[in-house]
C-alpha cells in the first residue's frame, strides 16, 4: 500500500517531474529539467494566464455547448469485427478506432464523462461514446500523443489494460501508465523520429508543438508527439495536439505524402496560438504534410475554448472548399474507409439550437459565399 507522502507526490506530479529529469540523458528534446519544443514559446505573464482562466470559467460566450443532442451512430462489437480492413471510427474528440491488418488500434482513449481530474467538475461530454468501453474488441495497441486529460484518461486506460496488447507512447507517458498499474512489459516509449513495427504496421513518433502535464509540478515532464502510421501503401498522419510550426513540412518531406491527415481543429483561441491551430493553420498543415484527405478531429465532444461548439466544422469546411481540398466529416460512430474516404454530411447543422450570428465581439463569422461553397 502506498504511503500518504507517495500519494501526494503522485497527485502533485513531483514523481513525474523527477522521472522527466531522468530522461534528459536520452532525449535531445530535454533540456535537463523539462521537455521542450523546437522553438520556445513566447513568454506569458501570470496576469495574462489568470485572465484566460477567469474568462474560461466565468465569461464563456453562448453556444460553446450544443443546445441539442448530437447525432451518434451506435456501434457494437460484432459490427466492428465484420467491418473491412482500413476502417476508421470517430469515438469522440481525438479518440479514433482504426481497423488495420485485421486488428484494432485506438488513439488517445477518453471514455470519461469529463476531461478533468475531477469527477464532478470540468468539461463534460456533449455525447456518449458510440460504443461502451466494455464492448470494445481487444486492441492490438493504444497509441498516445500526450498526457493531457482530454487525451489520456486514467480509468479508461486501466479498463483497457487487460485487453490491450501494447501501449505506444511518447517518452515519459508510458511511465505514468506503469505508475497506474499497467504492466510495464506492454509499454513501448519513443522519442521523436523513432519508429516501431507491430505486426507489419509501422508507427513513427514525429514532432509536435505543444506541452504536457497533469498536475501542479509536472509541466513538460513527459514528451508530446504526433504519429505517422503506415500500412503498406496506406499512410495516415495523427496530429495529437499541436500549434502550427515548420515541423509539418519536414514530416511531409520525410514521411509523406499522406492518404489521410487526422488533424486537430478545435479548442483554439487567439490567446493560445502556440499550442492549438486555428483552422487556417490546420489547412496549411495538411498542405505541408502533402495530405490527400483531411479529417478534422479534437472537436465535437468537449467544451475546451471560447468559440461556438460548431465553429471549427464551419470554418474548416469553408476553408477546404475555397482551396479545393478533400475533407471528410463523419458523424461520431460513422465508418470511414481510409482507402476511399467520403465527405460525410454537415451533421452539426442539424443539431437543434439557435444559430444566430454572434454579436460584434471580434469573433469569426463565416462569409456567406464561403458557407455556400462548403455545402
Amino acid at each position: 500500500m502506498s504511503s500518504i507522502p507517495d500519494l501526494l507526490s503522485r497527485a502533485l506530479g513531483v514523481a513525474a517531474a523527477r522521472r522527466g529529469r531522468d530522461l534528459s540523458r536520452s532525449s535531445p528534446q530535454h533540456d535537463g529539467e523539462r521537455f521542450r519544443n523546437v522553438e520556445p514559446p513566447p513568454a506569458q505573464s501570470m496576469g495574462k494566464t489568470l485572465r484566460i482562466i477567469w474568462n474560461a470559467l466565468f465569461n464563456k460566450p453562448r453556444h460553446t455547448v450544443p443546445a441539442g443532442s448530437l447525432p451518434v451512430d451506435p456501434l457494437v462489437r460484432e459490427q466492428l469485427h465484420a467491418a473491412p480492413d482500413r476502417s476508421l471510427y470517430r469515438l469522440g474528440h481525438s479518440t479514433l478506432l482504426l481497423k488495420l491488418r485485421g486488428q484494432f488500434w485506438l488513439t488517445d482513449p477518453v471514455f470519461a464523462e469529463r476531461a478533468s481530474p475531477f469527477r464532478r467538475f470540468g468539461p463534460k461530454r456533449f455525447h456518449a461514446p458510440p460504443i461502451a468501453l466494455s464492448d470494445l474488441p481487444p486492441l492490438r495497441a493504444v497509441i498516445l500523443s500526450h498526457d493531457h486529460y482530454d487525451h489520456l484518461d486514467r480509468e479508461t486506460v486501466l479498463a483497457l489494460a487487460e485487453t490491450t496488447q501494447v501501449f505506444i507512447t511518447p517518452l515519459g507517458v508510458g511511465d505514468r501508465l506503469i505508475e497506474w498499474g499497467v504492466d510495464a512489459a506492454k509499454i513501448r516509449q519513443f522519442d521523436w523520429w523513432q519508429s516501431v513495427e507491430v505486426d507489419g504496421l509501422s508507427l513513427t513518433a514525429t514532432p509536435a508543438q505543444h506541452f504536457s502535464g497533469r498536475s501542479l509540478f509536472d509541466g513538460n515532464s513527459t514528451l508530446w508527439a504526433s504519429w505517422v502510421i503506415v500500412d503498406d501503401d496506406l499512410r495516415v498522419f495523427f496530429s495529437g495536439d499541436t500549434g502550427y510550426f515548420d515541423g509539418f513540412k519536414t514530416i511531409g518531406e520525410r514521411l509523406g505524402p499522406f492518404d489521410v491527415t487526422l488533424l486537430e481543429t478545435g479548442a483554439y483561441d487567439a490567446q493560445w496560438p502556440y499550442v492549438h491551430m486555428q483552422p487556417e493553420e490546420t489547412v496549411q498543415a495538411h498542405v505541408d504534410l502533402r495530405g490527400r484527405w483531411l479529417l478534422p478531429v479534437h472537436n465535437g465532444t468537449f467544451d475546451l475554448a471560447m468559440h461556438h461548439w460548431h465553429e471549427p466544422f464551419e470554418r474548416i469546411t469553408a476553408l477546404s472548399a475555397a482551396q479545393g481540398l478533400a475533407i471528410a466529416t463523419p458523424r461520431m460512430g460513422e465508418r470511414l474507409d481510409l482507402a476511399a474516404p467520403h465527405r460525410g454530411e454537415r451533421w452539426w447543422r442539424k443539431v437543434a439550437q439557435s444559430v444566430e450570428a454572434p454579436k460584434k465581439t471580434g469573433r469569426w463569422c463565416a462569409p456567406r459565399d464561403a458557407e455556400q461553397a462548403s455545402r
